[in-house]
């Protein structure tokens, strides 16, 4: 398997040049017939971000989680959460999205989903430009931690690469996989500490709710922006993560290999 995967990263940067066009591509399909183009990739952050801000600030008058006002608490763990919602929903129809590309014969299909965590970043980078903004408005310092998110988006991409070569792969054969997907994204949004504390749970159903990969993402997210905790500082959840994320990485990986000869025939 680790063959696999290093070949699978030699592949990256020997394509890395077909990548980016795809990536500008498939940015650019976004806002195809609108007038106002990639200046929706910072309105819709910014618009939400506001409506958190008002809501729970002014309307809810959400009270801080250790001192730090509710908006920014929230926005930290949405910023996550969207970025891996974006990925694994868009990567899952990508496959069946591009028949072109797929039957072409000497096309590395397996670096679709690759395309859509490039295509995702730059929505994301500019969430958390808007998030820094937010941290400097309230008056809370910005310290070097925040370096450290770039470790808990990398821990994501490798967890939702697998997931999406999985579902990718499965979808070219049974297209309900889509709704699937998007139906285990609502439930892992409610059912993933964003809008509310894990700490108010007992400590048995905190533990269960933990093993939720994504929770280590998003709380990640929260230590690097707000409360400056190391990555290392609990480790054995970190060793938890990278158990449950290479295993799932490794299963994405194998189904993609072994379906993906029979997509031209689908498709």
């Amino acid at each position: 398997m680790g063959r696999i995967f290093l070949n699978f990263l030699l592949l990256i940067g020997n394509r890395r040049y077909l990548i980016w066009e795809l990536i500008k591509r498939e940015v650019a399909a976004q806002y195809i017939g609108s007038r106002l183009g990639f200046i929706w990739t910072i309105i819709n952050p910014l618009a939400l971000i506001l409506i958190f801000w008002f809501v729970f600030g002014f309307g809810l008058k959400a009270k801080p989680l250790n001192n730090i006002p509710f908006a920014i608490w929230l926005t930290a763990g949405m910023a996550a959460w969207f970025n891996f919602a974006e990925i694994w929903g868009r990567a899952t129809a990508i496959v069946v999205a591009n028949p072109h590309l797929v039957k072409k014969v000497r096309f590395p299909t397996s670096i679709l989903p690759v395309v859509t965590v490039g295509a995702a970043l730059v929505s994301h980078t500019i969430f958390l430009g808007l998030l820094i903004v937010l941290l400097w408005g309230y008056h809370i310092p910005l310290t070097f931690w925040i370096g450290q998110a770039a470790y808990y988006y990398a821990a994501m991409v490798v967890l939702v690469l697998g997931l999406s070569w999985l579902t990718a792969s499965v979808n070219v054969f049974f297209r309900d996989t889509t709704q699937v997907v998007q139906l285990l994204l609502q439930i892992g949004f409610w059912g993933t500490p964003i809008f509310w504390d894990i700490n108010i749970m007992p400590p048995t159903v905190r533990t269960i709710l933990k093993l939720n990969p994504i929770y280590y993402i998003v709380q990640g997210y929260r230590d690097s922006f707000i409360y400056g905790v190391p990555f290392w500082h609990d480790w054995r959840w970190g060793l938890y993560f990278w158990s449950v994320a290479g295993l799932i990485l490794m299963t994405g990986a194998l189904v993609f290999r072994r379906l993906r000869p029979h997509f031209a025939d689908v498709l």
